[in-house]
């Protein structure tokens, strides 16, 4: 595992960072919004508030992790340009879309955004130790709870226009719902409040940690499959009959993460976290090694997406460190080699494609746009590098 996690840090020094690190928009702040499927950048693209706080969480974790000042200048830039032009000072929380220089474009306000905030802020106070950013992430914060969070369902509101007022879920919706609340929202607000807590240790954030815990358990998560619900109505009945495989590994890791910066330990728990983690390797992992995308209704997707094939990654590596089951280490093995051959972009300055269909065939598909940042694979390398390297 040693010498695979060097590679992988190799990967993430010589491929993936300085990949993203060429679409710095010198002129206009922030990274550009759009490279192309044939790598032409669009300087023009309109910059999404999830992927610049991605991008800042990226750079502010990689120099956290391996002190390199250059991913801290790169932070620096980010939370300038996050802070300037994304953050919406009269009504607070941030935009959901800004044009190439920065105007709000589509003033909309996501939970879902919000906690990419609060987890790239919080990321980013971890190596500052900025009094400023602590605020801006407090209020964040305060904002996902107090806009956000319904005591009636006992779960999480998602979308809100610019002044605050509830509007249906259009941006986290799809497969011909509109979900009042979803699987995928609940599990970042978790990762962002296990990272605020890790930033600004203190006993309300543990509570509300515990809360989306137990969120989890009893309304997510199904015992008898092991799967994970994906969309729900405002009583948390479930809207659609799918299995969100990258989803679910994805949610096995975090779960644990959260678990871990707590210090809570409960049977249920981990069960839950191991049993995902062996219910994914069982049913969504191809003969080549590789991850497939989803079950809707019965009907199986078997597209290699990039973000599915770097969350297995780390759910496995984490299965391993909670079981010792080799068979763990061969899954990681199979799949960093898939990767290798089949996501990996090898053209020069390339990164990783988009998908690949089940022969291998790369989907043409923008290499980068507001939904595919340097987040899911760049947090896959670090997570190897601290849980193997730096251990």
């Amino acid at each position: 595992m040693q010498l695979l996690a060097e590679e992988i840090k190799e990967h993430l020094e010589l491929k993936i960072l300085p990949f993203w690190m060429r679409l710095k928009d010198e002129e206009n702040g922030g990274f550009y919004g759009e490279i192309d499927y044939d790598l032409s950048i669009n300087k023009f693209a309109d910059k999404g508030g999830i992927a610049i706080a991605r991008f800042l969480w990226t750079f502010s974790s990689a120099y956290r992790v391996l002190r390199k000042e250059t991913y801290l200048k790169v932070a620096d830039s980010l939370y300038d340009f996050l802070k300037k032009h994304l953050l919406d000072q009269e009504y607070g929380g941030m935009y959901w879309m800004v044009d190439y220089r920065g105007n709000p474009k589509d003033q909309r306000k996501h939970i879902y955004a919000q906690s990419f905030a609060l987890y790239a802020l919080s990321e980013y106070y971890r190596v500052t130790q900025s009094e400023e950013v602590l605020q801006i992430a407090l209020e964040i914060y305060d904002l996902i709870e107090r806009k956000g969070y319904n005591e009636d369902s006992d779960g999480y509101f998602e979308e809100f226009d610019r002044h605050w007022n509830l509007v249906p879920n259009e941006m986290l919706s799809e497969h011909g719902v509109i979900a009042d609340m979803t699987m995928n929202t609940h599990i970042h607000i978790l990762e962002a409040y296990t990272n605020f807590y890790k930033a600004y240790p203190n006993e309300e954030i543990q509570l509300r940690l515990e809360n989306l815990l137990e969120i989890h358990y009893e309304k997510i998560y199904q015992p008898s499959t092991k799967f994970l619900h994906v969309f729900f109505d405002d009583e948390w009945k479930s809207l659609v009959d799918m299995k969100s495989f990258g989803h679910d590994i994805e949610a096995s890791w975090l779960i644990d993460k959260a678990l871990d910066a707590i210090s809570l330990k409960h049977p249920k728990y981990d069960a839950m976290v191991i049993d995902i983690a062996y219910n994914i390797a069982n049913c969504a992992v191809d003969e080549d090694g590789s991850v497939i995308n989803e079950e809707l209704a019965g009907r199986i997707d078997k597209t290699k997406v990039w973000w599915v094939q770097a969350e297995a990654m780390v759910g496995f590596l984490n299965a391993y460190e909670r079981t010792g089951d080799a068979r763990f280490v061969d899954s990681i093995k199979e799949l960093w080699n898939y990767i290798q051959n089949y996501v990996v972009d090898t053209r020069e300055h390339g990164e990783w494609f988009w998908s690949v269909d089940d022969k291998g065939v790369p989907m043409k598909r923008a290499i980068g746009e507001p939904w595919k940042t340097s987040y899911h694979n760049g947090r896959f390398c670090l997570e190897f590098i601290e849980r193997v390297l730096q251990k």
